[in-house]
């Protein structure tokens, strides 16, 4: 099992830093966790108004829940997919990396680099 890293969320929109997803078109690969951020770093939804990493804080309670940006497809770890061969309690970091999303996946290959972490 890795590690658990904490999403951070910037205070001034709101945007998730996700470091499962990390930012792959922003040259930041999955996996990077947020204090291994380069200071350099912005904010990407608000950082033309030069908005860094100070403005973002730890979810302290991340629900362990993630959204599909596509369909919005609910991963709950509590629930887990049994049809799907992910048992209840399995968390998203230790779902495989080849996991896409049972609803619009299927059709578009939605896959864990398209889910966010809820609150």
């Amino acid at each position: 099992m890795r590690k658990q890293m904490k999403p951070y969320k910037c205070e001034i929109c709101g945007y998730i830093y996700d470091p499962v997803r990390g930012e792959p078109k922003n040259g930041i690969p999955p996996g990077t966790a947020f204090e291994d951020l380069p200071d350099t770093y912005v904010c990407p939804v608000c950082g033309k108004a030069n908005i860094t990493k100070r403005e973002f804080v730890p979810m302290e309670a991340p629900s362990g829940r993630y959204r599909c940006v596509a369909c919005g497809y609910l991963y709950d770890p509590k629930r887990g997919e049994p049809k799907n061969g992910i048992p209840p309690g399995t968390s998203f970091e230790d779902l495989p990396d080849t996991y896409i999303c049972p609803i619009c996946g299927v059709y578009a290959k939605i896959g864990k680099s398209e889910f966010i972490a809820t609150e």
